[in-house]
């Protein structure tokens, strides 16, 4: 199997620097995690690679790249976090929104992306569609402005 693989990954490199691409073939252990909170599971996964680097991303409820980190306690440290803000979060009537609308906006993320990179799309529509991003914005302000805060272990990140 490990032959397989090898030889498959040596045929795309060949593929992606014919195409321009600077390669690094980095030898690595992917990491599959999941934790079940009764009416949704959390499941991340993770890549160790040789020089003990760790990516972290975060695959269900919704895709969320989280970050890279140098060591496991990093990694551990950040899924404990999440995973007690979740469980903070399932005390909420609204949880079931919150998801819900988290895969909407991906999946808008993953639609304008094709937009973009299919379409020739007017300079009126753009401006449309960044106004729209920029009230989304201003309403999630005015929500954490009229919201009490329930998790204080770790500060917010884009807040």
């Amino acid at each position: 199997m490990k032959k397989l693989v090898d030889a498959e990954v040596a045929i795309q490199t060949m593929k992606l620097r014919q195409l321009g691409a600077k390669i690094r073939v980095i030898n690595s252990k992917m990491c599959y995690v999941v934790f079940d909170l009764g009416s949704f599971k959390v499941k991340y996964a993770y890549n160790v690679n040789k020089d003990g680097n760790y990516f972290l991303e975060r695959i269900a409820p919704y895709p969320l790249p989280l970050r890279e980190f140098e060591n496991e306690e990093g990694v551990v440290n950040i899924i404990e976090i999440d995973i007690e803000q979740f469980q903070n979060a399932l005390k909420s009537h609204n949880i079931n929104s919150f998801i819900d609308i988290n895969q909407k906006l991906n999946k808008t993320i993953r639609k304008f992306e094709d937009l973009f990179l299919y379409y020739n799309v007017s300079e009126e529509k753009t401006s449309k569609i960044y106004n729209m991003l920029k009230e989304i914005n201003e309403e999630i302000d005015s929500a954490k402005a009229d919201s009490k805060r329930l998790y204080f272990k770790k500060e917010p990140e884009n807040l």
